[in-house]
């Protein structure tokens, strides 16, 4: 009985497996792209203005930078792992953004424990410069204990979390509306 062999198609040229690198430019190495990589058009929502609270409202409304990527937010230190210095700096800086916020607020004093006593919403607003350079997820919890880090609450009041990705390549970065849950 005659045995039949599947015919095997074998490639005309290489092909790229990964086309970006965090590496410094002087050890990247070159390589061809075989087809630009975008989103479909149709599928990325427009980037829409950011719905500021009303006044007298208790809900805190930023505009803060990109967090690093998941891949750089934490190292491996003798087998643990921990925040890496992006990540702390991430925080840091997204601390000083807070207060100078609360600064600026006429009632601070309310609007803090109105945030401290209740449970609440998180709505985050992604605006990244590719749509396949990063997940809208990688960036939320970093960004979360960031917020929450600098109005000195417990992120665990959070009961409602709304993420959304956005292209926007000349201004990269993420609109954060923190208030009161609905159901609370």
């Amino acid at each position: 009985m005659p045995t039949f062999r599947r015919p095997t198609q074998r490639l005309s040229s290489a092909r790229a497996v990964r086309v970006t690198s965090y590496r410094s430019p002087d050890k990247k190495a070159a390589v061809p792209r075989t087809a630009p990589r975008t989103a479909p058009a149709s599928r990325m929502p427009a980037s829409p203005s950011l719905q500021l609270p009303p006044t007298g409202s208790h809900a805190v409304a930023l505009t803060l930078p990109l967090p690093p990527s998941i891949n750089h937010q934490y190292a491996t230190v003798n087998g643990r792992r921990l925040l890496s210095s992006a990540g702390r700096a991430y925080k840091a800086q997204v601390g000083q953004l807070v207060w100078l916020k609360l600064a600026q607020s006429t009632d601070r004093p309310t609007l803090l424990t109105q945030l401290q006593s209740e449970w609440l919403a998180l709505s985050i607003r992604f605006y990244f410069t590719s749509a396949l350079r990063r997940d809208v997820d990688g960036g939320l919890k970093i960004a979360q204990d960031a917020l929450c880090d600098g109005l000195g609450i417990n992120d665990n009041r959070i009961v409602e979390t709304h993420l959304y990705k956005h292209i926007d390549k000349n201004n990269p970065r993420i609109e954060v509306h923190l208030a009161p849950a609905s159901g609370s």
